[in-house]
């Protein structure tokens, strides 16, 4: 019996990358990023899937979209290919939708696409969660959890599929920002719906790899969240680390990586503070605060951003501590609790206990904290 492998390529995935663009959703955008001289990547990026397949050649057929949009790339490395959707010669959001309402008709085994958040949306509103999928990233903004980490990463998980290994699916969020809204300073992050994937790839089981690219893909995850979680009129501290600098990086704003700086509503009100210029700025208003533990040691206060005296901790409050961090990072502790070392005594006291710590997008646990 051989596998049904369904394929749909996004040709114009990822243009606006390379050249500032900040995405490459619409025919305008794609347009102006291809006069910049971007040049398009999503078909090499699914040869690099593709290829860790060739040895199951004749176990399986792709079922896939003319051109650029699969058959060339599928029939260049010798697969057998059926197309089942001819795409515009400038392909839209449109042919991927149709494309996947053929597969879905067909009864493919499984939807491989590559793209990015765009592409996922549209998949999204076709699937559903009716047939399983995996994404090869390929575009420029990848927030959502149906991507694997790498295209050969994708590649494997379509491989133990077509050996028959046991894969357990899961349902990942299909995530997506504003990319006209990005260009302009704001970040408007939204989740869309879920999609079944092979539980392979969600990224629960990818960070306990531990690699450096999976790391980042986390990051760019717990930075969207944090922002989309952001109240109006509220002043936000950000405290030193990088990964608090991923959050000032997803709204676009320049950041102080061995410092404290503040917030408002997207924008930079101060850099660099001191304990009395944050105490100044924040009185009587509205405040929380975003931190992240020293890796190796796991302290969350006292190590680096002693700015954070223990007056303006009580005058937040524990309620709006945001404690974000990857479980890479977490997982490095073994098992040790994070540590407050404020400077009073009373104050570490009252901070023990469990906190809730944001380790991806509306992902959470609880992590003992001690001093």
């Amino acid at each position: 019996m051989q596998f049904k492998l369904g394929l749909i390529i996004n040709p114009l995935a990822g243009l606006g990358g390379t050249v500032a663009l900040k995405g490459s959703d619409g025919a305008a955008t794609a347009a102006k990023a291809l006069a910049l001289g971007a040049q398009p990547k999503a078909n090499s990026r699914t040869k690099a899937a593709l290829e860790v397949l060739l040895p199951y050649k004749n176990q399986l057929t792709i079922y896939t979209v003319n051109g650029d949009m699969g058959e060339h790339c599928a029939k260049a490395l010798g697969f057998k290919v059926q197309v089942i959707y001819n795409s515009n010669a400038i392909t839209t959001a449109n042919d991927t939708e149709q494309a996947v309402k053929a597969l879905k008709e067909l009864g493919v085994d499984l939807v491989l696409f590559a793209g990015g958040d765009g592409t996922a949306r549209n998949i999204c509103h076709v699937v559903e969660d009716t047939i399983p999928v995996l994404g090869i990233p390929a575009g420029c903004k990848i927030h959502s959890g149906v991507y694997a980490i790498t295209p050969k990463a994708a590649g494997r998980v379509v491989e133990m599929l077509v050996k028959g290994d046991l894969v357990t699916l899961g349902d990942a969020d299909v995530m997506d920002i504003d990319e006209e809204a990005f260009r302009q300073g704001t970040v408007k992050a939204k989740r869309y719906g879920e999609m079944q994937v092979p539980s392979e790839v969600r990224y629960m089981q990818a960070v306990k790899n531990g690699g450096k690219e999976t790391d980042e893909l986390v990051l760019v995850d717990i930075a969207a969240y944090v922002v989309s979680e952001m109240d109006e009129d509220t002043f936000y501290i950000m405290g030193s680390g990088s990964t608090v600098a991923a959050v000032m990086e997803e709204m676009g704003l320049e950041n102080t990586l061995l410092g404290v700086d503040l917030v408002k509503d997207q924008a930079l009100i101060a850099q660099d503070l001191t304990a009395a210029q944050l105490l100044e700025h924040t009185q009587g208003q509205k405040t929380k605060l975003v931190i992240t533990l020293i890796g190796g040691q796991g302290h969350i206060f006292g190590r680096g951003n002693q700015q954070l005296s223990p007056a303006l901790i009580r005058a937040i409050g524990t309620n709006n501590i945001i404690v974000i961090a990857t479980k890479t990072k977490l997982q490095a502790l073994n098992g040790r609790p994070l540590i407050c070392d404020t400077g009073d005594s009373s104050l570490d006291d009252e901070l023990t206990g469990y906190i809730k710590v944001t380790c991806g997008f509306n992902d959470h646990i609880m992590y003992a904290v001690g001093y």
